[in-house]
C-alpha cells in the first residue's frame, strides 16, 4: 500500500494551489473539469493534494498553533532541508502559528514551525526528523 493524497476543500483553490506550488514545490498533476469548476491534483514527489472548490465556509474559527485539539486531522506536515530557508521564501506570506521550536532534546537538529496557508489550514514545516531505531512494540 502507498499513501495516495489529501483532499482539501477550498474557497479559492487557485490561491491554495499558488501557495503550495510557490513555497512547497508542488506542481499540477491533473485537472478534471467539473462544470464551471475544476478538481485539481497537485504533486510533490509521491505526495498529492486534491483541491476541491467549495462555497461553504469553515463552521469554526481557523485552527491555531499546531491545529485543532479535538479528534480529527490536526495538520499537514512537510519535511524540508532547512525551515529558515522556507520561512525566508515565504516572507510576508509566512503566517506563523507556532514556533519555530527546537526538538533537539529528542532528535539532534529537529526543528519545526507551523504556518497557516491562505485559507487558514495549518501546515507543519519540519527539518531533521528521523525515525527511531527500535521503537517500542505496540502491545
Amino acid at each position: 500500500m502507498a499513501f495516495s493524497h489529501i483532499g482539501l476543500s477550498c474557497l479559492d483553490p487557485i490561491a491554495i494551489e499558488r501557495w503550495y506550488t510557490k513555497y512547497l514545490g508542488f506542481k499540477r498533476a491533473r485537472v478534471i473539469p467539473l462544470g464551471a469548476d475544476q478538481l485539481v491534483f497537485i504533486k510533490s514527489g509521491d505526495m498529492y493534494l486534491e483541491l476541491f472548490k467549495t462555497a461553504d465556509k469553515r463552521p469554526l474559527p481557523a485552527p491555531e498553533k499546531d491545529g485543532y485539539p479535538f479528534d480529527g486531522f490536526r495538520h499537514i506536515a512537510f519535511q524540508v532541508d532547512n525551515i529558515d530557508t522556507v520561512l525566508a521564501a515565504l516572507g510576508a506570506d509566512a503566517k506563523i502559528t507556532l514556533g519555530p521550536l527546537d526538538f533537539s532534546d529528542f532528535i539532534p537538529g529537529w526543528r519545526t514551525v507551523w504556518v497557516a496557508d491562505p485559507e487558514g489550514n495549518i501546515v507543519e514545516i519540519t527539518q531533521g526528523y528521523q525515525d527511531q531505531d527500535n521503537p517500542p512494540a505496540l502491545d
